[in-house]
């Protein structure tokens, strides 16, 4: 039975190598975005705060749906990597204020369930804003 039980592990580990996945990683590879990898995903922005005006647009890669530059996009995600919708975490953050924006992501990025919500209300989540800019057109 534990012959047949490593046959099985080998094969796994085998086939997720041949498909450049590995087993249980949740993602395609560790850089991000692989070519032919299913994104999909709904922007929603307000320029002026949650009262104002909601704009949005779809994204999928390979490049299509809504968003401006759709192309680049599905590049800069696979940039960003596995890390691409991470919190800013706990990091201090400098109390400097950039303004009312606010941004929602949701979808999925290779086979998990993204949902992300963006602001500008500090130093860090400026920097956060910034990193994924791509994704909120200045065009309304």
């Amino acid at each position: 039975m534990r012959v047949i039980a490593g046959l099985v592990v080998a094969a796994t580990v085998a086939a997720g190598c041949a498909t450049g996945q590995v087993p249980g990683s949740g993602s395609g590879t560790a850089t991000g975005v692989q070519p032919g990898a299913r994104v999909a995903l709904e922007i929603s922005t307000w320029r002026r705060g949650t009262d104002g005006p909601v704009y949005v647009w779809t994204l999928r890669c390979p490049p299509g749906g809504t968003l401006p530059a759709a192309a680049r996009a599905c590049s800069r995600l696979d940039a960003l990597g596995a890390k691409a919708f991470k919190p800013a975490g706990n990091a201090a953050c400098t109390q400097i204020y950039g303004g009312p924006q606010v941004a929602e992501v949701r979808g999925t990025l290779n086979g998990r369930r993204i949902r992300a919500r963006f602001t500008r209300v500090d130093g860090c989540q400026i920097d956060r804003w910034d990193r994924h800019r791509f994704l909120f057109p200045s065009r309304t």
